[in-house]
């Protein structure tokens, strides 16, 4: 690295998998269990995402125009119950509920009138983060990783907060990192170094990782990093919500005071943001001579 954010040579794969300014591609869906007229729930959600994409295109045109600013009227974007239905039909299925006990099928078989529920306390300010749902998953080494499964709603939430500052944040980011992005992956970072690695003299390829990084994010430094670009005050409290949420474990509740437990959409963008200012971005694609 010669300064910060200024790596030596950065490797960019030539595929440009990077879609900022438009929501990611949607995997092929099964039907949801949901009441009403198919073909009009078709239609209206056609219709809702056409509205979705139209503003997150707004948004991005925004931060354009407000490069290394600040943005601060993004709340209504999120609360939009086009925007919670996209995030909603994006969540995994058959995911294990939070919790609250309620699973994707359940939460649809009345969703449009949730939705609107959901929205209205989100504008008022009446929304409330749940803790989440404590599970270990065994890692290669032998060792537990936890992971917290949010309630369905803050799944919704923190899906659309986190497609609409994607839009603000995709301009920012290293071109070089591939973690936790929409449109690219590790694998984009591997196929990039195995180019350069044919293309030019390399001597080393360093491959490093940071200890239990989401278990250690301060939480104030984690909404300061997030305030460097976005003025938004009811974002900002939304963001403290979920990370004060705490944790439920064996029927427990415990405070989190630092950390965001992995398995929501939040604590990827964050780790995100975190490299942004620190000059990496998840997963990296660089080589040193």
């Amino acid at each position: 690295m010669n300064r910060l954010e200024e790596s030596d040579r950065p490797v960019v794969s030539k595929k440009r998998p990077n879609k900022a300014g438009r929501p990611v591609a949607e995997a092929v869906e099964r039907r949801g269990l949901v009441k009403g007229n198919s073909l009009q729930r078709d239609m209206h959600r056609t219709q809702g995402r056409a509205r979705v994409k139209q503003a997150l295109e707004r948004i991005r045109r925004a931060a354009e125009r407000e490069k290394g600013g600040k943005l601060t009227s993004l709340l209504h974007h999120i609360y939009s119950v086009d925007t919670l239905r996209e995030a909603y039909y994006r969540l995994e299925r058959e995911a294990s509920p939070g919790v609250d006990g309620i699973t994707w099928r359940q939460y649809g078989e009345d969703l449009e009138t949730n939705l609107q529920d959901l929205s209205g306390r989100l504008a008022r300010g009446a929304y409330r983060a749940s803790p989440v749902q404590r599970v270990y998953v065994p890692k290669s080494d032998g060792r537990q990783r936890p992971i917290g499964v949010p309630a369905l709603e803050d799944k919704i939430v923190q899906r659309a907060t986190v497609a609409v500052l994607n839009q603000i944040y995709e301009l920012d980011f290293l071109d070089f990192s591939y973690g936790f992005r929409p449109g690219r992956s590790p694998h984009d970072a591997l196929e990039a170094l195995d180019k350069a690695i044919w293309n030019q003299k390399v001597n080393w390829v360093l491959d490093a990782d940071v200890r239990s990084f989401f278990d250690a994010m301060v939480h104030e430094w984690a909404v300061t990093f997030v305030e460097h670009r976005i003025g938004d005050k009811r974002v900002l409290r939304l963001i403290r919500k979920w990370l004060t949420a705490g944790v439920l474990e064996d029927g427990t509740w415990s405070e989190v005071e630092q950390g965001t437990p992995q398995g929501g959409s939040l604590s990827p963008l964050l780790a995100n943001i975190y490299g942004r200012l620190f000059g990496r971005g998840g997963t990296v694609a660089s080589l040193l001579p």
